[in-house]
């Protein structure tokens, strides 16, 4: 059986004899629509529960145009100028494109003209987020939860602040899209690290697919309503990056109407656990390093049986990452029990924790594997992982272990199903 999996941008093929017990599970495959650009343009001129774009902004508005940086496949190119035509009515010097970086660095020019192209480069203002610089932040309180709300100044202070980026499922957050464009997108450290600490990301209903009674996307919404958001333009993708659906208007309508659309495409039932998964990071951008490789893993964790074993494969062309504070977690570990125990620690409070945290309780459940080109063996293993110099070979191995009738999962498109055990 050849099976292609998502990986950088050029995919993987792996061969798993027929005889073996091979079960493929990919979300429904949803064509791409055959005119994206005028389906943009027509949601943003009949939305969901809000008048149209263009008549909720006068040419003297200050405009903040939030967009997704370079770990998300989002169609920017199309987004950004099918939102700007409809402000052709508004000086391009009231007009300021924000980078939602959240915690993640800083986007290269050239990156941010393969995601823009030049001419949005050139002819607008682009202020990418700094998390880490309290002087460009602004404090609007504290949320329900107790954490304190630090966000961008210069976003805060614009009158019209449109909301992009695309819904897919998220491991801990339910769905991606929506107000994570504010937050994480937009806001202050102090801010992500109280949403995203370990007694937030240990709740049971922080996971895939869940969003009212989750409490990371509750305060996430709680604080994107905080600065009156004008209006939101969401979309969905296929395997191929293209356009699926268009989700315009009121953030909660909008966003609603696009996860109820996605978690019919991508929540795939199966009927038992199984011994081994194989799976993957959806290929580029996502799988640009084995930070973002996590939520692989955890929709793996989702149907592997307790003691089983996960693979994935993950391009990881920026590595570990060198930036932030998850590789240093990983190393000073000696276990992903102690690692856990470390982060759970009241009081414990580091950048990237969250996504740690996860990993390790993903390695409580099952061993995990990775199946990389540009991660060494040794930084591997210093992650607290197995490397997988090729995974068919990896997969025979713990046949070996589990028995040759041993049940296989193979999610070739990763974190894009949500795969759960149908009880």
């Amino acid at each position: 059986m050849m099976i292609r999996l998502a990986y950088g941008k050029t995919g993987l093929e792996i061969e798993l004899p027929d005889e073996w017990n091979v079960t493929v599970v990919e979300p429904k495959f949803v064509p791409g629509l055959p005119d994206s650009r005028g389906a943009l343009r027509q949601a943003l001129r009949s939305p969901i529960e809000s008048p149209p774009l263009r008549d909720l902004v006068k040419p003297t508005d200050k405009v903040g145009v939030v967009f997704n940086d370079i770990t998300r496949p989002t169609p920017n190119h199309l987004i950004l100028p099918a939102v700007l035509d409809e402000l052709a009515h508004v000086p391009r010097e009231n007009i300021t494109l924000f980078n939602a970086l959240g915690t993640h660095r800083p986007n290269t020019d050239a990156e941010l003209r393969d995601m823009l192209g030049d001419a949005l480069v050139d002819d607008y203002r682009i202020v990418q987020n700094n998390a880490f610089d309290p002087s460009t932040q602004v404090h609007l309180g504290v949320t329900a939860r107790g954490h304190d709300i630090w966000l961008n100044r210069e976003f805060v202070e614009c009158n019209v602040k449109i909301l992009t980026g695309f819904i897919e499922p998220h491991f801990f957050a339910g769905f991606s899209g929506g107000g994570k464009a504010v937050m994480p997108g937009m806001a202050g450290q102090r801010t992500v690290l109280g949403n995203h600490d370990a007694g937030m990301i240990g709740d049971p209903k922080s996971t895939w697919g869940e969003t009212r009674g989750n409490p990371i996307w509750e305060e996430v919404r709680e604080v994107a309503l905080k600065v009156n958001p004008t209006f939101l333009l969401n979309v969905t993708l296929n395997r191929d990056k293209q356009i699926t659906g268009v989700f315009a208007g009121d953030l909660d309508a909008a966003h609603a109407a696009g996860c109820a659309f996605v978690k019919e495409t991508a929540m795939v039932p199966v009927t038992h656990p199984f011994d081994v998964v194989v799976t993957t990071n959806s290929g580029y951008p996502l799988d640009l390093n084995l930070y973002q490789s996590v939520k692989g893993m955890s929709a793996a964790a989702q149907v592997v049986r307790e003691g089983g074993a996960i693979i994935i494969a993950a391009e990881c062309w920026d590595g570990i990452p060198d930036h932030g504070l998850y590789g240093q977690l990983l190393r000073e570990a000696d276990s992903p029990q102690s690692l856990l125990d470390t982060i759970c620690v009241p009081g414990f409070l580091k950048q990237d924790q969250w996504q740690a945290q996860v990993q390790a309780q993903i390695q409580l459940k099952a061993d995990v594997y990775v199946r990389t080109d540009n991660l060494t063996d040794e930084q591997i293993e210093r992650a607290l992982l197995r490397p997988s110099p090729r995974i068919e070979d990896t997969v025979a191995e713990l046949l070996g272990k589990y028995g040759s009738r041993a049940n296989i999962c193979v999610l070739p498109e990763g974190p894009q199903t949500i795969p759960y055990v149908q009880p």
